[in-house]
């Protein structure tokens, strides 16, 4: 078991993604079954066209964002649960005019990421 707050947790920058970061809040290591991460973007940030080869399960904490899932687009602010199946083509915008944050849980498997278009 462990506790720690979030301020503890390294920040790094998404690869991919613009104006983004990931904390990895409970690790692979730490949780026999799921690990979860913070995602945090800033305004105008993102992550582009992608797929995953794990299901996603996201609780938004702040902020505003449009949100592409398959063929369909969302927005969504704080207090919105999102789930993105395995390999389903997904991005994230920040719409908004602060940070947007959201958890997502994902299960201990191995994950292979797909980028499938430019930008946002």
């Amino acid at each position: 078991m462990s506790v720690k707050h979030t301020e503890s947790v390294e920040k790094k920058n998404v690869a991919a993604g613009k104006d983004t970061t990931i904390q990895v809040l409970i690790s692979a290591q730490e949780g026999p079954n799921f690990a979860m991460r913070k995602f945090s973007m800033q305004a105008g940030g993102g992550m582009p066209r992608h797929t995953n080869t794990v299901e996603h399960e996201q609780y938004v904490l702040r902020g505003h964002a449009r949100i592409g899932i398959g063929e369909e687009d969302y927005e969504v602010r704080a207090g919105d649960v999102v789930f993105i199946p395995e390999g389903v083509i997904h991005y994230y915008e920040n719409i908004g005019e602060e940070p947007f944050e959201f958890l997502c849980i994902i299960p201990n498997k191995p994950d292979e990421i797909k980028i499938v278009g430019e930008g946002c």
